[in-house]
């Protein structure tokens, strides 16, 4: 069975920086995608970004394109979060999950593309 660790959330203020790590227990992690999603209260989960099996290709929704990176080290089985100049709206509990894809490509950016969900880390930003 697949498992996925969060860490590094926490409270920060408005404009500050935050780097989520998420480790996978497979030998599969180089050959799938990862990505991340939040969800605020309520029922939706939004995808925040995605990365190819090598690194090539990444993707983000548009709310967090230039403060976000999505890099991976394959070497340790862990796809990170890098966000910086974050606003309150960032506010939420993060998960990383595992692409279905076999290629190791996003198709889409739809939960249901995502596997072996992790148990999320909070974060919270203030004004």
């Amino acid at each position: 069975q697949v498992h996925l660790v969060e860490s590094g959330g926490g409270e920060v203020q408005a404009g500050d920086s935050l780097r989520l790590s998420c480790t996978v227990s497979s030998p599969y992690f180089i050959l799938r995608a990862m990505g991340w999603f939040r969800q605020a209260p309520g029922p939706e989960r939004e995808f925040v970004a995605a990365i190819n099996r090598n690194g090539g290709d990444t993707y983000y929704t548009d709310s967090v394109k230039g403060r976000f990176t999505i890099p991976r080290d394959n070497a340790r089985s862990t796809a990170y979060l890098q966000m910086t100049m974050l606003r309150p709206e960032d506010t939420a509990m993060y998960y990383c999950a595992m692409g279905t894809d076999p290629y190791g490509a996003v198709p889409s950016f739809s939960p249901q593309e995502f596997s072996s969900w992790g148990q999320g880390t909070q974060v919270t930003v203030s004004t």
